[in-house]
């Protein structure tokens, strides 16, 4: 398994895109769905296109659907952290939608942490401006 971080566009509409975000650390992979702005991918490219250029301890957090019992689908958390020696540090926070389960409601979640290097975060910028443009279904930050 390559380590990675991947959104697949399930579907969208005027106000709302659905992606399944999957996080592989290379030995344990979490998928989960959630929902964002239409304008989110937008807002996200141009916020990922400032921030590469802070490769001297930049931090960048990115917040993708909603964490709790009362949304639909799950969230996405992901805090990028420019390290020394120009490594790009990623700690992700996922959440499933909840669902029924005896007595309760619960939601799977699940925290990883990956590397990368700032060309790959590059061709991953890439990689959503072609999603977001329609022309592609899926964008991936290869990680390693």
């Amino acid at each position: 398994m390559t380590p990675c971080i991947a959104f697949k566009k399930i579907w969208n509409d005027d106000d709302l895109i659905e992606l399944t975000v999957t996080v592989c650390n290379g030995n344990s992979m979490f998928s989960n769905n959630i929902y964002a702005d239409v304008n989110a991918l937008t807002q996200l490219i141009k916020d990922l296109s400032i921030f590469r250029n802070h490769i001297y301890g930049g931090l960048y957090d990115i917040k993708l659907g909603e964490f709790g019992v009362e949304y639909a689908n799950g969230g996405f958390q992901a805090r990028l952290h420019f390290h020394s020696q120009g490594k790009l540090l990623i700690s992700t926070y996922q959440q499933t939608e909840f669902e029924e389960f005896p007595k309760t409601q619960v939601a799977s979640e699940a925290k990883m942490y990956l590397s990368t290097e700032p060309v790959l975060l590059d061709n991953f910028i890439t990689d959503l401006k072609i999603l977001n443009s329609g022309s592609s279904d899926e964008a991936i930050l290869v990680c390693a």
